[in-house]
């Protein structure tokens, strides 16, 4: 469970921590991407400054290896959302510790801290920090809060869940509190594998898991209702719940965007 976030509907999102092997091979694959790069940049620079002289010169050759360690990276990690040309070979990508995508100063931290860590040392930092770090964060990734994961291979989708019609006025009404992750992810795996249990085990893990839910809900839900029913509406209007509020804030979020971009803030600019 550690290495796994639960969102609203219940289900796990797999944020397990690629393997030292795959995240080194992908490393290499960036190194000999950024060489490539390197060189065809050197050629035009070198051809372009010819004509100058020795302080120009310097001041062209530092731009350059800052834009080659620093600036691409962090460009291509921040466009594809953590994914260099090594890890999308290899099935990878950046997230920050909660799951989500990394940002701009993310991507630069790790760039920055990389020039020492990958390039001055020979990547011997980043392999100590790898090896020694559960996640196997290397320095940089400590300092952003990152870290690799595996994107591909994945899980069985589960059945998406429906609110049951008869639960539909009880739900919308309840006061439903946050569930732990650990009960919420059990109950969505219970619906999902329910046809294939055997009766009895389903009836006692259904009563089991609806007995726990219940005590995070008030009130409780009508008298008769099925186990697996009350599971079931309750996921679905937790889910509910948080897409309304996540558009809620998008949209709140969005408006102030608009009234920041206004000077002076809210009130109309003069016409021309």
């Amino acid at each position: 469970m550690q290495d796994e976030i639960v969102i609203g509907e219940g289900v796990a999102l797999d944020a397990r921590p690629a393997s030292f092997a795959t995240r080194m091979l992908g490393a290499l694959i960036d190194v000999v991407a950024l060489g490539f790069v390197g060189v065809v940049v050197a050629m035009i620079a070198f051809t372009a400054g010819q004509d100058l002289d020795d302080a120009a010169g310097a001041a062209l050759a530092i731009t350059i290896v800052v834009m080659i360690l620093v600036v691409i990276p962090a460009t291509v990690e921040t466009l594809t959302r953590g994914r260099s040309l090594g890890k999308l070979a290899l099935g990878l990508r950046v997230v920050r510790d909660d799951g989500g995508p990394i940002r701009v100063r993310h991507a630069i931290i790790r760039a920055l801290v990389g020039v020492l860590e990958l390039w001055f040392t020979s990547g011997g930092i980043a392999i100590i920090a790898s090896l020694a770090h559960p996640k196997g964060k290397r320095v940089g990734d400590m300092l952003a809060g990152t870290y690799a994961v595996r994107v591909r291979g994945g899980q069985r989708a589960l059945p998406p869940l429906t609110m049951p019609h008869e639960l539909t006025a009880w739900a919308r009404n309840a006061d439903i509190r946050r569930l732990p992750d650990g009960l919420a992810l059990s109950a969505r795996q219970f619906l999902g594998r329910a046809p294939t249990l055997h009766p009895a085990s389903r009836v006692r893990l259904g009563n089991q898991i609806a007995g726990e839910m219940e005590r995070y809900v008030a009130p409780g839900p009508p008298l008769g209702t099925h186990p697996e029913r009350f599971i079931a509406a309750v996921l679905a209007e937790r889910r509910d719940r948080e897409f309304v509020h996540a558009s809620e804030a998008a949209r709140a979020a969005a408006q102030e965007a608009v009234l920041l971009h206004r000077l002076p803030h809210a009130v109309p600019d003069p016409a021309v």
